[in-house]
């Protein structure tokens, strides 16, 4: 029971901060509100033509490249650490292996698409 006691303490103490964090913000950050400030802001889209406006997509490619280079790291850091430390087996390795496979069709799939030029 005291392993759920240090969960609660630990969600009531991050929660507390949280809050903590909103007050001071709330308290200390100047508010001007102005008629530009209060428009819809979306996407860098400038709400003032109509409803359809045509914008680039080229944010979507640089978030997928994050993803390929960025969150494969957050898995296999730690799995390396623990690799030689406990008997995780050959499970764990084949399910490395799917994991890597994953990050390379991504990888090439944005190397065929040119993503990964300098230019």
């Amino acid at each position: 029971m005291l392993g759920y006691l240090v969960v609660l303490g630990v969600t009531l103490g991050g929660v507390a901060l949280f809050v903590a964090a909103m007050v001071v913000r709330r308290v200390l950050a100047p508010r001007v509100p102005s008629p530009t400030k209060l428009t819809t802001y979306e996407s860098g889209v400038d709400p003032i033509a109509g409803n359809w406006q045509q914008s680039g997509f080229r944010y979507v490619a640089f978030a997928f490249l994050y993803v390929v280079f960025a969150v494969d790291a957050v898995y296999l850091f730690p799995w390396a650490l623990v690799l030689r430390t406990s008997g995780l087996g050959v499970a764990s390795l084949f399910e490395m292996g799917i994991f890597i496979l994953v990050l390379l069709v991504g990888l090439a799939h944005a190397a065929r698409r040119g993503l990964l030029a300098w230019l």
